[in-house]
C-alpha cells in the first residue's frame, strides 16, 4: 500500500514551478526548454566536441536538458558514466547567470549542488573553479548622460547599493566571452531578460533588452542560435528598428515557432503581442519555416520570406499574407495618408475644462477612464487648427483590450471610433483620421472602419502603440458611400478559406 502510494503521489519537476513565480525574469519550463533544443539537429549530442552555451542562465534547465541527451548521446563513445559526466560538464557546458541567485539556482540544476567544486556535486570541479562552468560577476553599468551605454538601463533606478541586484548583465556588457572561457561554441540557447526600465515607462514603453543578447550571440559565430523572445519585434517595439530590418533580412533564420498567447509557453505569464522562438543556422541559408501556435497545436505553417514584399515588418499569420497581396494587386493608395501622426494637435495641457467662454474648442480625452469633451483654451492648441472646423474621426492610438490577431481569439484590433464635430481636437491618446468636409463621409469611413477585413490588414501591423503605419496595409476607398465585409471579399476576390479566417479571428464590433 505504501509503496503503492510513493509510485503514483504527484511529484513535479521543481523547475516548473518556478517557471510559474516571477513576471519579470520570465523562467522558462522544462518542457517548454526541450522544444527548444528539439530545434537543433540531434546529432550534436552524439559528438563529444560539441559545445553549448546558455548567455542568460535563470534556472539552468537549458543546461540541464542538454545534459540528459549528451548522456544519452555519448553512451558509445563514453562508456564509463563517471568520465561521461566529467567530460560533459567540464569541456561541454558553459553558462553565464544574469544574477547572483540565479547563478546558485542553475548550478543547483545542473550540477546538483551550488557549490560545484564541493563534494556534493555530480561532477566536482578543482577548487581553482568553484563556479564551475556556470560563471557569474557582479559588474557596474557605464553610465552616459543617465543611461548605461551597453543596455540602455536608467541610472536613476539602477545605480543601487552593493546589497541590491543591479542587473548589468555581463553577456551584454562588453565581456569578452571567447578570452572568459577560451573557446568558441557551436550552440548559443537561453532565455534572455526581456526589458530593462529607461526611466520613461514599463510594459511595452520599458526599453527592450533582448534584442542586445542575440546581437552579441551572433558576433560569436556559433554554429546554431535558438532563443525564446517576445514577438513584439515583428512590427514595433521601442528601439528595435534596426534589430527588426536586420532579423528580417537574415536569411539563416531556418524557423520561428510563433504563439500569439504568451500562456500557451509560459503559463500565468502576460507577455503582451506573445512569444516567439527560433532556430538560426550559421552553414545555412533560405526560406524561413514559420509556424503558428495556439493552445498545443500548430494551425499552420509555411516555408516563406521573412519579408514580404512591400512590407517593412514581419507578417506572422500565413492566411493574411496572401490577402495582403491580393489587395496591393490593385495599386490603391494606403489609408494611412487619411491617418495623423501621433498627437494631432500637439495638445499637452493637462485635460482641465476651461472657464473662458470664447476662444475655445471642444477637446477629446480621456478622464477617470472614460472619453469624455471638454471646452479648451484653443491656444493650447499646438498645430493643425487650420482643420478644427472640419469633420474627422478619432481612434485610440493604444487599446490592448482590443486584442491582436491571434489573441484573443476572436479579438476587436481597434477600438470603437469617434465622429468628431467641427471645432473639436483631440488629445495624444487619440488619432486622428480625416479631415472630412460633411458628416455623411464621416459615416461612410466609420462603416469601413469597422469591417471585419479593415481591422485584420490592421491587426497585420498592430502593436501595442498605434502609428500612421499601423494602417498601411489598408487600402483607400471610395467613400461616396458606405462599405461592408461582403462587398469588400467581394472586390478583392477573397476565397472561401480566407474570409473564414477574417470571420474567424475578428470579432464584431460592439
Amino acid at each position: 500500500m505504501e509503496n503503492s502510494l510513493l509510485h503514483n503521489v504527484y511529484n513535479p519537476d521543481v523547475l516548473s514551478c518556478i517557471a510559474n513565480l516571477s513576471n519579470d525574469e520570465v523562467f522558462t519550463p522544462p518542457e517548454l526548454a526541450n522544444k527548444i533544443i528539439d530545434l537543433l539537429p540531434q546529432e550534436l549530442f552524439e559528438n563529444p566536441d560539441t559545445r553549448f552555451l546558455d548567455p542568460c542562465c535563470k534556472s539552468g534547465v537549458f543546461l540541464r536538458e542538454i545534459a540528459k541527451r549528451l548522456i544519452k548521446g555519448l553512451e558509445r563513445q563514453i562508456p564509463d558514466l563517471e568520465k561521461r559526466i566529467e567530460h560533459i560538464f567540464s569541456k561541454q557546458l558553459f553558462g553565464i547567470a544574469i544574477t547572483e541567485l540565479t547563478s546558485l539556482l542553475s548550478r543547483r540544476s545542473v550540477y546538483c549542488s551550488k557549490y560545484p567544486s564541493s563534494p556534493f556535486s555530480a561532477y566536482q570541479f578543482p577548487e581553482d573553479k568553484p563556479q564551475g562552468n556556470i560563471i557569474y560577476q557582479r559588474i557596474n553599468h557605464t553610465w552616459k548622460d543617465g543611461k548605461c551605454i551597453y543596455c540602455g538601463a536608467s541610472q536613476s533606478e539602477y545605480d543601487r547599493k552593493q546589497e541590491l541586484e543591479s542587473y548589468a548583465y555581463q553577456f551584454i556588457h562588453n565581456l569578452d566571452v571567447e578570452k572568459v572561457f577560451k573557446m568558441k561554441f557551436d550552440v548559443i540557447i537561453g532565455n534572455p531578460p526581456y526589458q530593462m526600465s529607461d526611466g520613461g515607462g514599463t510594459g511595452s514603453s520599458a526599453m527592450p533588452i533582448y534584442h542586445k543578447f542575440i546581437i552579441n550571440a551572433k558576433r560569436l559565430k556559433p554554429r546554431y542560435l535558438t532563443m525564446i523572445i517576445p514577438s513584439r519585434w515583428f512590427t514595433g517595439g521601442k528601439g528595435l528598428d534596426d534589430f527588426r530590418e536586420e532579423m528580417l533580412h537574415d536569411e539563416h533564420i531556418r524557423e520561428i515557432h510563433d504563439f500569439g498567447n504568451a500562456n500557451d509557453c509560459f503559463p500565468g505569464v502576460s507577455i503582451e503581442g506573445g512569444v516567439c522562438y527560433f532556430l538560426w543556422d550559421r552553414g545555412q541559408k533560405g526560406l524561413c519555416k514559420v509556424y503558428s501556435h495556439s493552445q498545443d497545436q500548430i494551425t499552420a505553417m509555411s516555408e516563406r520570406p521573412l519579408l514580404e514584399k512591400g512590407a517593412d515588418v514581419f507578417i506572422r499569420y500565413n492566411e493574411v499574407i496572401s490577402i495582403i497581396r491580393k489587395v496591393s494587386s490593385f495599386n490603391e493608395k494606403s489609408f494611412s495618408t487619411l491617418v495623423s501622426p501621433r498627437n494631432p494637435y500637439y495638445f499637452r495641457s493637462p485635460f482641465v475644462e476651461s472657464k473662458k467662454t470664447t476662444n475655445t474648442c471642444k477637446v477629446f480625452g480621456v478622464e477617470n477612464g472614460k472619453r469624455t469633451y471638454k471646452n479648451i483654451d484653443i491656444s493650447l492648441i499646438g498645430r493643425n487648427t487650420d482643420e478644427l472646423s472640419k469633420y474627422k474621426i478619432f481612434i485610440s492610438k493604444a487599446d490592448g483590450a482590443a486584442g491582436q490577431i491571434g489573441y484573443p481569439i476572436p479579438a476587436r484590433i481597434l477600438g470603437k471610433s469617434e465622429i468628431a464635430d467641427k471645432n473639436t481636437a483631440c488629445t495624444e491618446t487619440f488619432l486622428r483620421i480625416g479631415p472630412f468636409e460633411n458628416k455623411q463621409e464621416c459615416d461612410n469611413v466609420k462603416s469601413y472602419i469597422e469591417t471585419k477585413f479593415f481591422r485584420c490588414l490592421v491587426g497585420a501591423r498592430k502593436n501595442k502603440n498605434m502609428t500612421q503605419n499601423t494602417y498601411s496595409f489598408v487600402p483607400l476607398q471610395d467613400f461616396s458611400k458606405p462599405w461592408t465585409d461582403q462587398e469588400l471579399y467581394q472586390k478583392y476576390n477573397l476565397t472561401q478559406e480566407e474570409i473564414n479566417f477574417i470571420e474567424s479571428m475578428i470579432r464584431p464590433m460592439e
